[in-house]
């Protein structure tokens, strides 16, 4: 008799479910030689980002107590996944000089430039936090991407939203009217909850994003 064995998922089925495991989620995959990426010329790039259940996940690792605890975290973390399924990891940080990471996201077919030049995905919309890249040297099958910007479509709150206009369709960031609105007692409310901009997009809710991260990172942003 015959024993019948279920096929093993594939290495992008494996990055996922081992994404989930510690709250990151792919946000995007390419084979870099033919979307003709910066950097990498073959294999198969897997991007992860941070998920709904990324800021309990983080609140409880050791590196939390430390100093820079999302990228250290994101370092062990990431660097753990592609030691045990065989791939290489990357960062959107570390540099100078740094990875390509606005490249292979908007290769991989799911994160588009929005109207006001900041990056915006197809499922979190502009509340992106990019964590990491795992790099394969095999070619495997990955899901298809949507190539449509949702932004085609959308009425772009996102350029209405800022109160200082320092995101908008025309110098696309002011960074100094950023800043300076959050020194201000009205700028509390970015400080805390996170850009309003950002948050203005209608697929950003998709990201889940804690306020308490939100701040964190506004924070690092904008130190006090």
């Amino acid at each position: 008799m015959t024993v019948q064995t279920a096929p093993s998922p594939n290495i992008y089925q494996r990055v996922d479910s081992a994404a989930a495991e510690v709250g990151l989620i792919v946000m995007g995959a390419l084979h870099p030689g033919r979307a003709n990426a910066k950097q990498l010329d073959s294999g198969t790039l897997i991007l992860l980002g941070a998920g709904p259940t990324f800021w309990p996940v983080l609140k409880s690792a050791p590196e939390w107590q430390g100093p820079d605890p999302v990228d250290r975290w994101s370092y062990r973390v990431v660097n753990q996944i592609a030691q045990d399924l065989g791939g290489q990891a990357y960062f959107p940080f570390g540099g100078p000089p740094y990875v390509p990471f606005i490249d292979w996201a908007l290769k991989s077919g799911r994160t588009f430039s929005s109207p006001v030049g900041a990056l915006v995905h197809d499922t979190v919309g502009m509340m992106i936090s990019y964590r990491g890249a795992l790099h394969f040297d095999q070619e495997f099958e990955i899901p298809g991407a949507h190539n449509s910007s949702p932004c085609v479509t959308c009425d772009a709150p996102c350029a209405q939203t800022c109160p200082v206009g320092a995101l908008n369709t025309h110098s696309f960031y002011d960074v100094e009217a950023c800043h300076g609105h959050l020194n201000t007692e009205q700028g509390q409310t970015c400080m805390t909850g996170g850009c309003l901009a950002r948050l203005a997009c209608p697929l950003s809710p998709g990201a889940g994003r804690d306020p308490e991260q939100s701040a964190h990172h506004m924070r690092s942003f904008h130190p006090s």
